[in-house]
């Protein structure tokens, strides 16, 4: 019996770490989401290249910048400039 309740330990480990990993890819997600709207709702253009680089980042800091660069930026390149 030792041996199922270390392989069901390491499969719950398993599970928990895809179920982490899939709730960090639905934040980043929705950040992405959050950003579009904003400059949709701005009026302001987005071309594809912007929107696939939004799309694929998964740094949490970075797209906390590009929202707030966002609300102010004349065009969606501008989020990705640093100040």
């Amino acid at each position: 019996m030792p041996i199922a309740l270390y392989t069901s330990f390491i499969a719950e480990e398993i599970r928990e770490e895809g179920r982490a990993e899939g709730r960090e890819q639905g934040r980043a997600e929705g950040r992405a989401r959050d950003i579009l709207l904003v400059l949709e709702v701005r009026g302001i253009a987005v071309s594809d290249d912007v929107r696939e680089r939004i799309g694929s980042c998964r740094d949490s800091a970075l797209m906390k910048s590009w929202f707030e660069h966002a609300v102010t930026a004349d065009s969606a390149e501008e989020i990705f400039e640093t100040t």
